[in-house]
């Protein structure tokens, strides 16, 4: 059975399908809070309530970070530029970002998490992942994730909305089948039926360009997808294909990770000006980098690899990384770094309006599909 529940209790149910041949045995919970930086703004602002809030710079060159419900409504997006979004919603209501406040919240909610399971991955301040296969005093992950939902609105005023499923690919998805403040429940037998209704450019890891080269194939759902060979899919999507081949047959057996290593670190910004001095540029790249190493430091992650990124006025954003063979030692070693890197793109008449740092090559992850399968043992109530 498949079904998605709202916050309102309606709920829908389809019959069972067969079930993937080789589902693995896990209950996982993919918990999304809900606008998270404009809500916790909205909550702590009366006034803001009910109201397009975005999260970001109001400036020329501002971005959008995140945006309410209200906010959404009129195609404001996050990553959006603010001149773009400030002309979709000219009421739109424009807060600074606070990072600290939104980690705080972050940590409170995650703590809720723990009393669950040790078995918690974050993918970041508002996301992560729980495998709540162990938990016994509740039946099944679907009770679970109710009581996660209410005790995180309980504790911080803010919803969220949970995917549960078999896998971490499923539930994920099933976590925005009903936002906001929705659940949705996949089960071992419904997954296969629920990917073949999905549109490709829901799965994880495809993006609009994979999609489009899909759609150009034929491939617009899961349906489409799953009808084509593994030779296929190789042949036109390399060595993602088996990821695909897998997903459209609602397969997944990635373990949820608590101490899952990062991929990279970094910051970046956006100047109201553009830059053409070089030694202005090293001053803000100073400026970055003392931003990296604190994360660094916070997170005791160290990279390997230092990437430098930087966006002319013309919007061209070239990057240049060099690899080390030991972890970057120092902030100062970061910054050195990244200021070779910037002489090989500099001097240049069009002028720099956006700066980046990031360090990578801690390690390896543990964030991939694994190629085997495992023999299917079904049979637990999710």
């Amino acid at each position: 059975m498949l079904a998605d529940r709202r916050h309102n209790g309606t709920v829908t149910e389809t019959q069972p399908d067969t079930a993937p041949a080789d589902a693995p045995p896990r209950k996982i919970i993919h918990i999304d809070m809900d606008a998270f930086y404009a809500s916790v703004e909205q909550r702590d602002n009366p006034e803001l309530r009910g109201k397009p809030v975005a999260v970001g710079g109001s400036s020329g060159r501002g971005v959008v970070a995140a945006a309410s419900y209200e906010a959404r409504k009129f195609g404001v997006r996050s990553a959006m530029p603010s001149v773009t979004a400030k002309r979709r919603c000219p009421d739109l209501i424009f807060v600074r970002a606070r990072f600290d406040i939104y980690r705080a919240v972050s940590n409170q909610i995650r703590g809720i998490f723990k009393s669950y399971t040790e078995l918690v991955e974050p993918l970041s301040l508002d996301e992560a992942y729980l495998d709540v296969t162990a938990y016994r005093k509740l039946p099944t992950a679907t009770a679970i994730a109710e009581e996660i939902r209410t005790r995180v609105k309980d504790a911080t005023g803010l919803t969220c909305s949970a995917g549960v499923s078999y896998n971490k690919f499923l539930a994920k998805i099933a976590s925005d089948q009903n936002k906001p403040d929705g659940i949705c429940v996949v089960t071992p037998r419904q997954g296969p039926k629920f990917v073949a209704r999905l549109p490709v450019r829901r799965f994880h890891g495809v993006g609009p360009k994979t999609a489009e080269r899909m759609q150009r194939l034929g491939i617009e759902t899961g349906a489409d997808l799953r009808a084509q060979s593994q030779e296929f899919l190789q042949a036109h999507f390399g060595k993602s294909a088996n990821y695909y081949y897998r997903a459209a047959r609602g397969i997944d057996d990635r373990q949820v990770k608590p101490n899952r290593i990062r991929k990279s670190l970094g910051a970046e910004r956006t100047y109201g000006e553009d830059l053409h001095d070089r030694d202005a540029m090293v001053a803000k790249l100073e400026e970055i980098a003392d931003t990296v190493w604190q994360r660094a430091e916070k997170s005791e992650s160290y990279g390997r690899t230092v990437t430098l990124k930087l966006r002319y006025a013309d919007f061209e954003t070239p990057t240049r990384a060099r690899s080390l063979d030991h972890p970057v030692a120092s902030r100062n070693e970061l910054l050195a770094i990244g200021t070779e890197l910037l002489d090989t793109l500099i001097p240049d008449p069009r002028g720099v309006r956006l700066l980046g740092l990031t360090m990578s090559g801690f390690g390896e992850t543990g964030d991939t599909v694994d190629e085997q399968d495992q023999p299917a043992q079904l049979g637990l109530d999710i």
